[in-house]
């Protein structure tokens, strides 16, 4: 039957008024059926009535008919009314937009032109209940307390050392996960023999769970888990042992199944606070591995003599953020018609929020940024390695909390939003870059390492420690904190190890270098201005001296400093897949030299340790590059080097 889809909606009935069918394809007249269907059905005639009679007779009521319905209540359309006797239900009048009550006039006259959701009751919406947005100071998750967290003074009182600026935030939820065996291209066995394996292990988990819950000691609250973390544990031992050992996974499990059983609580509280130890990130405690010799088989000075053949050529570094040029006045215009009309508009650098900064304060509060507080992730996102049995690449990670990227906005909050500029001509409009001059001084050391922390103010990312150290011995040269131009908004002390005490404790530099600090725990000095910093370091420098560092075009940018002769660790242990990816300094000390270094974990960097580790990573590619050299014939005499003879010399 095809779907009449109101074709026939205005053509009228022929059988109408006295259409037998409920729903009919075509027109009615409802007052012709009304004032006719009595008629229609007395003044037939008896040859209507016989052929009425036969068709009913014949095929049966076209609708049957309710039983036990009073005849009062059927009106003309033969539709039933409401009894007489049943109390009339009163409504609460209607009201229309304005909020006036609606006639009964006006309601038919209006009904078919306005819309329904026009006539219906206005009221309030729901009154939202104010939920306690405050949160409290505490450490990450999995974090031990650090030392700095509280000082006693000379009074006896506890100040705060740490900055409240930061706090962290509880995680997000984990993607739900079921207790359902995850999918494997080539399962060592039957999905049912996985689930049955699966749901003992988890019982196990679960009856050790419970009862470091019912435990008293308040410690073991971090060793807790919850039931979808439960669930997790449970699906992830599975399937190591599903795609690690296939041969034998049904040993493996339920090997692992009776050692749970026998599992006693306190084997279950070392085995959490190890798997812990392995998420936590370093803390302060953590010792640096010992120092390895480096032996070049050079003497000092030859290893200066050698070390401009791992000078960097800075030909098209500058589409890589080194500065080669100082802007011209046009371009410093151009920019300053830009910050102009940008009115102060940034981006963050961490949640990549859009908020506006006032340097100098805004007058109607005082207060240095808009936007409210920044909730981000402080690490970057990491891809985990893939293993045995993934069809496909393992979502990104934060190396922070290990959530991964989409699931939840940030794990670590501040006070205000950071910006940060890499445009030249936008730093040089903050303070002016300047070319090493030249010097006849002689006593200035053969090169040097140096090293930047930068923290965020008003004016961008600004220097706030400066550090120098001779080359190749590492003694220290220079340390000094910098007070930035613009007010701070973050010291960015997860990085940059500098904190508010150290800002408190430090002493104006007196051009006394003997008093300079011997430890990194704090008798800094501190300068003026990053252009005082910037003369310091020019005292050490002229224009032939190497100078050495990790990603130098952070600190050059940060110091304004343009340097002819620059040893880049970047460069000249370059990443397979080129520049702009580079690989940290902490992991080329791993890898080259076996040492850990940035041990600090949320105490920060050390600008010293930084620098020594850059100038030792130098001396072993020379170590390397002057093995191979010697093999080829080069030899060393005077101070100089000589390349090998010609074969028919």
């Amino acid at each position: 039957m095809f779907s009449p889809i109101g074709l026939f909606k205005k053509t009228p009935c022929p059988e109408d008024p006295r259409c037998p069918l409920n729903n009919c394809l075509f027109a009615h007249d409802p007052a012709k059926s009304e004032d006719d269907g009595s008629k229609s059905r007395n003044n037939s005639g008896p040859h209507l009535l016989a052929i009425e009679d036969s068709i009913d007779g014949a095929d049966g009521p076209r609708k049957k008919r309710r039983l036990n319905v009073d005849p009062d209540t059927i009106n003309a359309n033969g539709y039933q009314t409401t009894a007489k006797n049943t109390p009339e239900i009163k409504t609460p009048p209607l009201l229309n937009i304005s909020g006036q009550p609606i006639s009964v006039t006006q309601t038919k006259t209006t009904e078919n032109s306005l819309p329904r959701s026009a006539l219906r009751r206005i009221s309030p919406p729901p009154r939202r209940i104010a939920k306690d947005t405050s949160t409290k100071p505490v450490c990450f998750e999995n974090e031990q307390p650090s030392a700095r967290t509280v000082v006693q003074n000379e009074k006896g009182t506890l100040a705060p050392r740490v900055p409240t600026v930061k706090a962290a935030l509880p995680n997000a939820q984990a993607l739900a996960e079921s207790l359902n065996p995850r999918l494997l291209p080539n399962p060592p066995v039957s999905h049912a023999i996985r689930m049955k394996l699966v749901t003992m292990l988890h019982e196990q988990m679960l009856r050790l769970n419970d009862e470091v819950r019912s435990s008293q000691d308040s410690s073991d609250d971090v060793l807790l888990l919850s039931d979808q973390q439960l669930i997790a544990e449970a699906l992830e031992e599975e399937f190591q042992a599903a795609t690690k050992n296939p041969a034998v996974y049904q040993n493996v499990i339920k090997s692992r199944i009776m050692v749970l059983r026998k599992t006693k609580l306190d084997v279950w509280k070392s085995e959490r606070v190890k798997k812990l130890g392995q998420r936590q990130a370093p803390t302060g405690d953590q010792k640096p591995s010992p120092p390895k010799t480096i032996d070049t088989s050079l003497t000092q000075s030859e290893e200066i003599v050698f070390l401009p053949r791992l000078a960097a050529d800075q030909e098209g570094l500058s589409k890589h953020g080194y500065v080669t040029a100082i802007p011209t006045a046009a371009e410093l215009e151009s920019a300053r018609k830009g910050v102009e009309s940008a009115q102060g508009w940034e981006l963050c650098d961490r949640c990549k929020t859009r908020f506006q900064v006032f340097p100098g304060r805004r007058e109607e509060d005082g207060a240095l940024t808009s936007g409210g507080n920044c909730i981000y992730h402080w690490a970057k996102p990491r891809r985990p390695d893939m293993v045995k049995g993934d069809v496909k690449p393992r979502d990104l990670k934060y190396a922070c909390c290990d959530e991964i990227v989409g699931v939840s906005a940030g794990c670590t909050k501040a006070d205000s939003h950071v910006f940060k500029i890499s445009d030249p001509k936008r730093l040089a409009l903050v303070m002016p870059f300047k070319s090493t001059p030249a010097s006849d001084r002689t006593d200035v050391p053969g090169a040097v390492c140096f090293d930047c922390e930068m923290g965020y103010s008003t004016l961008g990312m600004e220097l706030i420690r400066l550090t120098a150290t001779a080359w190749p011995d590492g003694s220290e040269l220079l340390d000094v904190l910098v007070r930035p131009i613009g007010e701070v908004l973050d010291l960015n002390s997860r990085f940059s190890g500098v904190w508010p005490e150290d800002w408190a404790n430090a002493s104006p530099f007196d051009e006394d270098r003997a008093q300079s600090s011997t430890d990194f725990v704090r008798s800094l000095k501190i300068v003026e201005s990053p252009a005082k910093a910037r003369d310091l370091l020019f005292e050490l420098l002229t224009p032939q001296t190497p100078l050495i560092g990790h990603a130098l075009e952070n600190d050059l940018n940060a110091t304004r400093i343009l340097h002819p002769v620059i040893v880049d660790t970047c460069l000249i242990y370059p990443h397979h897949r080129g520049l702009p990816v580079r690989f940290g300094l902490k992991v080329l000390m791993k890898k080259h030299l076996d040492r850990d270094i940035q041990m600090g974990g949320s105490q920060g960097h050390d600008s010293k340790e930084d620098a020594r580790a850059a100038g030792d990573l130098v001396r072993y590619r020379i170590r390397s590059m002057w093995q191979k050299m010697k093999g080829e014939g080069w030899s060393t005499r005077d101070g100089e080097f000589f390349p090998p003879l010609p074969p028919d010399a």
